[in-house]
C-alpha cells in the first residue's frame, strides 16, 4: 500500500455541524457507517517498556511506527492487527485479521506461538513483544462520521467523544470504562487523500482557517495515562 496524506484539525463542536454540513452536499457518506451516519472505532495500543511510540510521537520522530489492534461498533466478530507507519507527513497503514484467541493472547501481553504462516505484520508485533516487551498499553476510543471521494481517495471523518481507557483487559467487552482527553467542546477533523486533495473539498472546508495538529490520539491518550490530565 502506498504512503498517503493524512492531515488532522483541532475543531470545535459547532465547527464540526457546520462542516458535516457542507460535506453532506459535496460527497458521499462512507457506506460502512451505520444508518444514522456513524460508527464506533475502538483501538488497543502496544509500546515497549520505554514507552519509545509514545516519545518518538511527542518528539516528531521520522520515521515513526505503531501497532494497534481495532475492532468496530464493540464488535469482536471482526478484529484486525494494524501497522501505521508515518514518514514525511505521509502515513501508510499494513493490516492483517485476527482470531478471536489471537487476540485474546495479544491482549494479555502475550507473543504468540512461532509461526510461518502468520502474516508479516503479526509475525513483525510478536518479534517486538520478544525482544522489546512491546505490551498493549491503552485503548483509544471515538465515534467517527466518515465522508469518501473517488477524486484523490479522498476521505474525511469527523470524530467525536475522543475518549481513554487504560482497562486494556476489557478491549473486546460491550462496554469499557473510559474518560474523555480533548478540551471541552472540541473535536477532530481528519482529512486523508492520495496524491492530491480535490479544490472545491479544500475552498468548502476553509481548511487554512483550521488548526492544524500534528499529535495522534494515541499520543493524547497515553499523555493522558501517563500524566493523569492534560497540560
Amino acid at each position: 500500500m502506498d504512503y498517503r496524506n493524512e492531515i488532522k484539525y483541532i475543531v470545535s463542536e459547532t465547527q464540526l455541524v457546520l462542516l458535516e454540513n457542507r460535506i453532506r452536499n459535496l460527497i458521499r457518506a462512507d457506506s460502512h457507517a451505520g444508518s444514522d451516519g456513524v460508527y464506533q472505532i475502538r483501538s488497543l495500543y502496544f509500546d515497549d517498556y520505554y514507552n519509545s511510540c509514545y516519545l518518538e510521537n511527542e518528539i516528531g520522530t521520522d520515521p515513526r511506527e505503531k501497532f494497534r489492534i481495532r475492532i468496530y461498533n464493540a464488535d469482536p466478530s471482526r478484529i484486525s492487527l494494524e501497522l501505521k507507519k508515518k514518514q514525511h507527513s505521509m502515513t501508510q497503514k499494513v493490516s492483517c485479521l485476527l482470531t478471536k484467541e489471537q487476540c485474546l493472547e495479544l491482549m494479555a501481553g502475550r507473543p504468540l506461538p512461532d509461526d510461518a504462516s502468520y502474516p508479516p505484520v503479526l509475525q513483525k508485533l510478536n518479534l517486538l513483544m520478544r525482544v522489546r516487551l512491546f505490551r498493549p498499553k491503552v485503548i483509544v476510543e471515538y465515534d467517527r462520521t466518515p465522508f469518501v471521494e473517488k477524486l484523490g481517495n479522498t476521505r474525511i471523518t469527523l470524530d467525536r467523544n475522543i475518549r481513554s481507557s487504560d482497562a486494556v483487559s476489557l478491549f473486546l467487552e460491550k462496554k469499557i470504562p473510559a474518560r474523555p482527553i480533548m478540551p471541552a467542546g472540541k473535536q477532530i477533523l481528519e482529512v486523508k487523500y492520495d496524491e492530491y486533495l480535490p479544490d472545491y473539498l479544500y475552498r468548502n472546508l476553509m481548511l487554512s482557517h483550521l488548526r492544524q495538529t500534528a499529535f495522534s490520539k494515541y499520543y493524547l491518550c497515553r499523555k493522558y495515562s501517563l500524566t493523569g490530565a492534560l497540560k
